[in-house]
């Protein structure tokens, strides 16, 4: 893909696919703050484990390089595999939103997200999911085979955060489809302003109510400047 284009305003900066569509997006005066909502929401599956979690992630979909920088400073301990289909992207997230080198605890990995899950050993405590092509379609990423190889890929109380994209024709078939895989354990938050529906699911119960989660959400604020207490007003919402 060649149609990548950066745009900047009000001091953040904007990641495209060739349309005024958001791929990504980070404040330049705080480049490892999650600058969009549904980066923020994608990552309350931390609050339902402790501080020293997750210690394997795989993330599909680089896009601009949010997520994996929260987590690769805020869980330093934890090994983060990223899958981006695009090495435009990776060298891309590397010159403009600061993509930190590959280490023993970051590897970048250009494939497809699909094949990887499907042929990967490894099990995982945190899946993230967010792959789209330029004109917002998950393909293959959103489907129930996809979703039933998330589950086998992931370890004991392992959680897959999905970012879904809210279409003409809603979320609905989306879900259904991973609750094929994942049954009931699958959680949803109510959309952002953007648009997007982050939905959560797991091997395991996820149904503690928000208002239980509330003291893990003060102490991640506390820890990494995240503030996820709004986000839990809208799970409740969603329920």
């Amino acid at each position: 893909m060649s149609n990548i284009t950066i745009s900047e305003g009000h001091g953040v900066r904007f990641l495209h696919f060739g349309s005024p569509w958001v791929q990504g997006a980070m404040r330049i005066a705080r480049p490892y703050a999650l600058e969009l909502e549904y980066t923020r929401d994608m990552m309350v599956p931390l609050l339902f484990h402790g501080p020293e979690w997750p210690r394997n992630v795989l993330q599909i979909g680089l896009g601009s390089a949010s997520v994996t920088k929260f987590l690769h400073r805020n869980r330093p301990d934890a090994r983060i595999t990223v899958v981006e289909i695009l090495p435009e992207v990776v060298a891309t997230a590397k010159m403009y939103f600061k993509l930190p080198e590959e280490s023993e605890h970051l590897r970048i990995l250009i494939g497809d997200g699909y094949q990887f899950v499907m042929d990967a050993k490894t099990r995982f405590d945190l899946i993230l999911l967010d792959g789209f092509d330029e004109k917002g379609r998950p393909g293959m990423l959103d489907t129930a085979a996809f979703y039933m190889n998330c589950r086998e890929r992931l370890a004991r109380g392992g959680m897959l955060s999905v970012n879904l994209l809210t279409r003409r024709s809603g979320t609905g078939p989306s879900v259904t489809r991973m609750r094929e895989a994942f049954g009931d354990q699958v959680r949803m938050i109510a959309p952002s302003d953007a648009g997007n529906t982050v939905a959560l699911a797991s091997v395991s119960a996820i149904d503690t109510p928000a208002q239980e989660l509330r003291p893990a959400a003060l102490q991640l604020k506390a820890a990494s400047g995240l503030n996820l207490l709004p986000v839990l007003s809208r799970m409740e919402a969603a329920r």
